[in-house]
């Protein structure tokens, strides 16, 4: 009898283990069924941290979350904290950099090389890498020709213009060649009843960014008359920065730029280019994706950077717009991998990149781009030049830019106190 109870015991005991190993195996195979293409099962829940440098109500950052919110319907295991509305995001990064406490994921707001490469990790191994737009790789690859970002789009920009406000003013954008046509086309739609040239003042990248843009002109461009060498090699003579500052101090003191320059934000920039109220606009081309949310049918374009003599030609701004990059020390790196994955995928980066209106990083992913599709095609054998501050300055040089070029607009520095602080600050940064 006991024989009996024992091997019965026994006979369950394998039933009750076949069963078990049944479920897991399905179990298993569900789980693997419902991961799908780009999905991760782990046993954990993962949270990743991904800093952006934008406003929360910008149309961008809405389409990354949106684009975040699929993801992690898609990987359950996986929750994505957006971090964006960062005050001053250049020296939170720089604190976190110090103290080797950078988030999971985060946008290399155009110092993917420069700044950020000995913090992330290298990412040719990608199966999207091979991909990435020419027109942009030589920006975010270093001299061994590794890659630290995903690029979702790439900035190719001039000087955005209202359409309507402009042809309603008697002006001609293909006949803009120097800064003196520039000047005589704002006096133009100035007496049209238009406001010339919007700047957001309360924001100081806004007034910043109008150096980048205008800089190269004076400094860069010209190939028999330029400071490239004295720039890189930290003999610039920056008295000659006035050059740049005389040209701001012009267009205010002619009322080209809007009464509230100082009080007013980015995103008013945005309405008041959506709404006809301006001509002109020194911001890359994502602010006519943004101005798009507020008037839906707006004429809006852009044209080349003019020139600062009739010895050269009009230019371009090129570089890196929205990239993004994994920090090398991450406790997550599947899971980051994963997430830049799926933002390579081309239905999310076409939905990405189009909210800028720019062209998508990589090739064969195409963005909505609308009216701007033919002025990218008209440019497109014109020379670019990457931003000022970061192809020719130290690394920190854009916080002075923003604190002297605000203060010039404000009237608190005078043009050579402007170039005094540019000096001093270039000096030191450089030897960093």
């Amino acid at each position: 009898m006991k024989k009996f109870l024992i091997k019965g015991l026994v006979v369950m005991l394998i039933i009750v283990m076949l069963v078990g190993c049944g479920e897991d195996t399905a179990n298993s195979s569900n789980s693997e069924s419902a991961k799908g293409d780009g999905a991760v099962e782990s046993k954990e829940k993962v949270e990743l941290t991904f800093m952006i440098n934008h406003a929360t109500d910008l149309g961008i950052t809405v389409a990354i979350q949106e684009a975040i919110d699929d993801f992690e319907k898609e990987n359950k295991n996986i929750e994505v904290e957006l971090v964006s509305g960062v005050a001053d995001y250049e020296a939170v990064m720089k604190t976190r950099m110090g103290a080797n406490d950078l988030p999971d994921l985060w946008a290399t707001h155009g110092w993917s090389v420069a700044r950020y490469s000995e913090y992330l990790r290298p990412l040719n191994d990608q199966e999207w890498a091979n991909k990435v737009n020419s027109g942009i790789t030589n920006v975010i690859t270093n001299d061994d020709g590794e890659l630290f970002v995903l690029p979702v789009d790439m900035d190719l920009s001039g000087i955005v213009y209202n359409v309507d406000v402009i042809e309603a003013a008697g002006v001609d954008v293909n006949t803009i060649n120097t800064w003196d046509e520039f000047l005589d086309a704002c006096q133009l739609i100035k007496d049209a009843g238009y406001t010339p040239i919007h700047m957001g003042g309360k924001d100081y990248w806004t007034v910043a960014n109008f150096f980048d843009w205008v800089a190269p002109s004076f400094y860069i461009t010209d190939e028999n008359d330029n400071d490239i060498e004295t720039l890189l090699g930290g003999d610039f003579d920056w008295n000659n920065w006035s050059e740049a500052c005389d040209l701001m101090m012009v267009l205010d003191e002619r009322g080209f730029l809007n009464k509230d320059k100082l009080s007013s934000t980015y995103t008013d920039s945005a309405k008041n280019l959506a709404m006809g109220k301006v001509g002109f606009e020194f911001y890359g081309n994502y602010v006519i994706g943004e101005a798009l949310r507020y008037n839906a049918d707006a004429n809006l374009s852009f044209m080349p950077v003019p020139s600062d003599s009739k010895n050269d030609e009009k230019t371009l701004i090129s570089g890196e717009r929205n990239a993004f990059g994994v920090w090398k020390d991450t406790e997550h790196e599947e899971e980051a991998l994963l997430l830049l994955q799926y933002l390579a995928r081309p239905d999310v980066m076409t939905s990405i990149a189009s909210a800028s209106a720019l062209p998508a990083g990589l090739k064969g992913v195409e963005s909505d781009t609308g009216n701007l599709a033919s002025a990218y095609a008209e440019y497109s054998s014109l020379r670019g030049f990457n931003y000022f501050d970061r192809a020719f300055l130290p690394s920190g040089m854009w916080e002075t830019m923003e604190s002297t070029s605000t203060g010039l607009l404000a009237g608190e520095m005078t043009v050579q106190e402007v170039c005094d602080k540019m000096k001093t600050d270039y000096l030191r940064l450089i030897q960093q």
